[in-house]
């Protein structure tokens, strides 16, 4: 994953903003809003973000004014110019080359990702967590410290365990707002709501969906909370955005001319700045990396790969044979490991100067099988074609192309 703090200017005060992606380029690009009194790097934020760029998704996560690292003060909070910041944040997106297809909201962030969606052109999916039906839900959370508020014109309150200072015109706004723009949305919109949320009740969620239409989606998050405490919960969240959005989002999948020729792996590097490399066949994609600190770790390194080719071939060779022969195997695991040590150390080798490489496999078999079976099993791993490749000579032709 790549991470990149940005700046975005033109609204109330300069936001902090944090953008991340994938290694590749990502098939679209999401604009997240944090819940009320969080940040871009709460832990729903940055879960939810993770998992996002795993399936390929960029995320953009904005503070908003007064919270986080942007600046300003909470006192300048107010829900319309969170709706704005977030427009700004498109725009900037926009600039960039990246208009957000995705608008994610959680909690007072959802209200105002469906506020901010019909401004936002290239929008084409909204989805709110545990989003309130309209703002003016906020007002219930302040309790008593509402009249100091209004007695006093601004106050120090706290929510949820964190003081902010709030202006009485805070107040003045939630209570003139109607959550009208909710009839307006022409957008598919996928509403989650935790089935245990004790800060927005599951009703909030029923009529969202039933103000914006049969094109709004319920989804109750079974066992989970208002804040998404869980990482599981985050896990789901971002699994189910990525199925649910999928089918209206632009379709990146390579063409049948993009992709190597059946038996051929083609190995493309990321980007200079590090050492991932993206590996495709006409029909699997992944990734290869160094470890840190000297690469990302966004991949298994050369080694690994080799580690799992052989391993996997072993395993395969083994369960093929049991199957065709009628051996009980019940479940077969190969564990390997790679080093190097001096030729003169090694009984079996032929070289007898410098370091030979030496893989270590170690193959586990379960069921009921007696020692001759076992024995015929470790030696057709011997026989795996991959085992006998790296036995053999090979030889490698290198072309300029």
């Amino acid at each position: 994953m790549i991470s990149l703090p940005w700046v975005i200017t033109g609204g109330r005060a300069q936001l902090a903003a944090r953008l991340d992606r994938p290694d590749s380029a990502p098939r679209a690009q999401a604009l997240f809003a944090h819940c009320f009194t969080c940040s871009k790097d709460s832990l729903a934020a940055s879960r939810i973000t993770r998992g996002l760029v795993s399936h390929g998704i960029g995320v953009l996560r904005v503070d908003f004014t007064g919270l986080g690292e942007s600046e300003g003060g909470t006192e300048e909070s107010s829900f319309c110019g969170d709706v704005t910041d977030l427009v700004i944040a498109a725009d900037r997106l926009r600039e960039d080359g990246h208009a957000p297809e995705i608008l994610v909201g959680h909690s007072l962030g959802g209200a105002a990702a469906l506020a901010a969606a019909a401004r936002i052109p290239e929008v084409r999916v909204v989805v709110t967590i545990g989003a309130p039906f309209s703002p003016a839900h906020v007002l219930e959370l302040l309790g008593k410290n509402r009249s100091a508020l209004e007695r006093d014109g601004e106050a120090t309150i706290d929510i949820g365990g964190r003081p902010i200072r709030l202006r009485r015109e805070f107040l003045d706004e939630l209570e003139q707002l109607s959550p009208d723009y909710l009839g307006q949305i022409d957008r598919p919109t996928l509403v989650l709501h935790a089935t245990g949320d004790t800060i927005v009740p599951n009703t909030d969620a029923l009529r969202i969906v039933e103000a914006i239409g049969p094109r709004a989606a319920l989804i109750p998050l079974e066992g989970a909370d208002h804040l998404l405490s869980r990482s599981s919960d985050a896990d789901r969240v971002t699994q189910l955005i990525d199925t649910w959005a999928s089918p209206y989002l632009p379709d990146t999948a390579p063409s049948d001319d993009e992709r190597p020729e059946p038996g051929t792996v083609v190995v493309t590097e990321i980007e200079a700045a590090g050492y991932a490399q993206d590996i495709s066949t006409a029909r699997h994609r992944w990734r290869a990396d160094e470890p840190t600190p000297v690469g990302s770790d966004s991949g298994p390194d050369p080694y690994q790969l080799l580690l799992s080719a052989l391993g996997a071939c072993t395993a395969m060779t083994i369960r093929m044979y049991a199957n065709r022969k009628g051996i009980p195997l019940e479940h077969v695991k190969a564990t390997l490991t790679h080093d190097r040590l001096h030729a003169r150390d090694c009984e079996d080798c032929e070289s007898r100067t410098g370091h030979v490489d030496r893989i270590v496999r170690e193959i586990s078999l379960e069921g009921p099988l007696d020692d001759a079976q076992r024995a015929r099993l470790l030696a057709i791993a011997d026989r795996c074609p991959v085992h006998r490749t790296l036995q053999s000579e090979v030889v490698i032709e290198t072309d300029e192309v």
